[in-house]
């Protein structure tokens, strides 16, 4: 079934997104937000961890947070790290595993551009007797010693339940219902499309929805999505309500219900909660979105990695069949949370993921202050007491 899934999507791909690699003199040590420098932390030889991040472009968070809290779970344990970014280039991923490999790494954290060049970068690891642990995504039939991510079905059923949820708070009446899903070449866009498949076909089947345009969005590409949602709702004008993959591809679809004059209209879904879109469900123009909390899972990563760094054997209870090989990875499994306007607040005061300085500025100082996020809520509290 997942092999057809896979042909379907090749074959719906309206194109094909061409990622730009970034040269290898990048050395300084240094991230960069325009994705000139790949090595983000670390030393080039020697005992230590290598980490390999997929891209900069799909989401913010391998730019922003994965690297910082994987960097700091180390240097909290003076466990030596290497941090690098393949920058959406899959040939340029494999060159960072090759050189992390033939250079002394003890153990190897990948999160995946897609299961084929993954699957070279961990074989070659195996090779070398070098324990891996697949991050975030699963290398399909690649073998990794372990797994650590989200419950991505439930990210996905999360992100259904939350565009019913604001179809019906609108008065939706049999709304046609878009569909942009992520990137075929991660498997976790399928364990989405799983999540969200179950509850919408429920309201196609009783005719409570209408199901419209189905896409997938190659490699998470934003400026792709835009373009492949501007041809859905030139085709489909009565297009009510849009499930989209990720808070990236949500802002895409945004932008162009803007020029329509649709955005806050159409509900929009994402994930992973970044600043972009929550600032989007400050003004209305997005419904929702997931929260993953990416500490706990750089941590749990890092955990994992040390005791390996250390030769200890970890303890992990718990264990996922890879759909394609058959064979059960050890798996930690995170829990993912919807974020609405209505509790916002979970990640900038609770579990301090979105900054209020970053978010309350600009335009969305007075959304803040209208919808008491963060400080706001104490001031408000404060002007209830007096």
């Amino acid at each position: 079934m997942r092999k057809k899934l896979l042909a379907l999507a090749a074959v719906g791909l309206m194109a094909t997104a061409t990622m730009t690699a970034c040269d290898d003199s990048g050395d300084s040590g240094e991230a960069s937000s325009g994705g000139s420098t790949s090595k983000i932390s670390g030393g080039g030889s020697g005992a230590r961890v290598g980490v390999i991040l997929p891209d900069t472009e799909s989401s913010n968070r391998w730019r922003d947070e994965d690297p910082k809290y994987l960097k700091a779970a180390f240097d909290a344990q003076k466990v030596p790290v290497e941090i690098q970014n393949a920058e959406g280039d899959r040939a340029r991923f494999q060159q960072i595993g090759d050189q992390m490999i033939n250079s002394g790494v003890k153990v190897l954290i990948i999160a995946n551009l897609d299961s084929a060049s993954g699957r070279a970068v961990l074989a070659k690891a195996r090779e070398k007797k070098i324990p891996t642990i697949d991050y975030d995504r699963l290398t399909l039939n690649g073998g990794a010693d372990y797994y650590v991510s989200f419950d991505n079905v439930k990210v996905g059923q999360l992100q259904a339940y939350g565009l019913i949820n604001c179809l019906r708070s609108r008065g939706a009446k049999n709304p046609v219902v878009a569909q942009l899903n992520g990137s075929p070449s991660d498997n976790n866009a399928f364990l989405f499309k799983e999540g969200y498949e179950g509850p919408l076909t429920e309201m196609y089947d009783s005719a409570q929805y209408t199901k419209g345009p189905d896409q997938w969005v190659p490699d998470w590409d934003n400026e792709e999505a835009g373009k492949i949602f501007a041809q859905m709702l030139d085709g489909t004008p009565a297009i009510r309500g849009v499930l989209a993959a990720n808070d990236g591809i949500g802002n895409a679809v945004i932008k162009v219900l803007k020029q329509k004059k649709l955005n806050g209209t159409v509900p929009v879904t994402g994930q992973d909660a970044t600043l972009e879109g929550i600032q989007n469900i400050l003004t209305g123009d997005q419904c929702m979105t997931v929260y993953k909390a990416v500490k706990d899972e750089a941590l749990n990563a890092a955990n994992l990695a040390i005791k390996l760094y250390k030769n200890e054997k970890p303890t992990v209870p718990n264990s996922l069949k890879d759909p394609e090989s058959g064979a059960y990875v050890p798996f930690i499994s995170l829990t993912p949370k919807a974020i609405t306007l209505k509790n916002i607040n979970d990640v900038v005061v609770t579990d301090p993921y979105i900054a209020e300085d970053a978010l309350c500025k600009g335009a969305y100082l007075a959304l803040c202050r209208q919808h008491e996020v963060g400080s706001f809520a104490d001031e408000k509290a404060s002007d209830d007491e007096n």
